[in-house]
């Protein structure tokens, strides 16, 4: 096993950077030289959080490539939309290795990209060289990189959820529709109207109908799977919670699959990969049963008489769907255990 890595956090007062700095601080490789916030420079980070009142690292005062690397040889990027894609040829150039949490390196068509994100894309090059860090589908691909894009929340549920009955053949791509909740930690620290507690409190609302920013990603890596286009229904809403998100996912069986035929194909696809755990029959996953871990929980139901699959995927979009599958692909990229500084039940209640 390697030896110790020292590592830097940019974008680290957002609930993505800060659940990062959580979790690393429990990795028994890795040490934080850098921790750094362009809006709260110069402040000890337990100023803003004091949760973390333990951690003595400095925030830096801007982002400066040459700083940063001679303190660090990976930097974690969780930084908002259309920054990573500044910021990353600045870090590579430096000598430093790459995780991207936010959207800017997961899509391969930067005119996507633009389409979706309504920002500048990262040059083609760079897209083009992006590992997608799906830990349990193309962690192969992650190993000795420098450069990985993290996976969004609601596509790691998503598509943890689909790709191996669609790998299968089991399930018309066509026909998938998922109806994807989540927490409202996943619209980030910032103060909004959506979010104000009397807006959100004791209410359950869609948003983004048809026009989410992961809606492109999911269908990119379920067209890299079947090797054509594919086409989905995708519907986020907002629960009155603080984390996970459940995808409730639908489609129409091609052939014929039971119940407990799905629970073996998934059992045997992920064999070996800790952190997906697939029900046994009669049992669905809910969100707390994920809280505050890397697992992502899968549940499925075959209804004979429609000829459609139901599965249910659960995660925490703060843990596997971000800070924790970043810290996966860290250890899968530096060659160690995948689980390694992950080991940890959910909180459960």
């Amino acid at each position: 096993m390697s030896n110790q890595i020292n590592v830097a956090v940019v974008g680290s007062t957002g609930y993505g950077g800060v659940e990062l700095i959580r979790l690393l601080e429990a990795h028994p490789l890795v040490e934080i030289t850098s921790v750094i916030s362009s809006s709260s420079a110069g402040a000890p980070i337990a100023e803003g959080f004091p949760h973390l009142t333990e951690i003595r690292t400095e925030l830096l005062d801007g982002v400066d490539a040459a700083v940063i690397s001679s303190k660090a040889e990976l930097v974690f990027l969780a930084t908002p939309a259309g920054v990573a894609a500044q910021l990353t040829p600045q870090m590579l150039e430096a000598g430093l290795k790459v995780i991207d949490l936010s959207g800017d390196l997961r899509l391969k068509s930067a005119a996507l990209y633009e389409q979706w994100y309504k920002k500048p894309a990262a040059e083609p090059v760079l897209l083009e060289q992006a590992v997608y860090g799906l830990a349990e589908v193309y962690g192969s691909d992650v190993q000795g990189e420098a450069l990985i894009s993290n996976p969004g929340c609601y596509p790691t549920a998503t598509l943890l959820g689909l790709i191996p009955a669609v790998a299968a053949g089991w399930i018309d791509p066509a026909t998938i529709i998922i109806d994807a909740k989540s927490g409202v930690s996943g619209a980030g620290r910032g103060a909004s109207l959506g979010t104000h507690y009397s807006e959100l409190n004791e209410n359950f609302k869609a948003y983004k109908i048809n026009k989410h920013q992961h809606i492109p990603e999911i269908e990119q890596v379920l067209a890299r799977v079947t090797g054509k286009p594919v086409v989905t229904t995708f519907t986020t809403h907002l629960v009155p919670m603080t984390r996970g998100i459940m995808c409730t996912m639908y489609a129409t069986i091609s052939g014929e699959h039971s119940t407990q035929a799905f629970i073996d194909l998934y059992r045997r696809y992920y064999e070996g990969r800790k952190f997906v755990r697939v029900r046994p029959e009669g049992q669905w996953p809910s969100t707390k049963e994920v809280s505050g871990s890397n697992y992502c929980d899968i549940g499925f139901a075959v209804d004979e008489r429609t000829g459609r699959v139901t599965i249910v995927s659960v995660i925490d979009n703060l843990v596997k769907g971000a800070a924790g599958q970043a810290i996966q692909n860290l250890n899968l990229m530096m060659g160690w255990d995948e689980a390694l500084g992950l080991n940890f039940v959910p909180v459960y209640p």
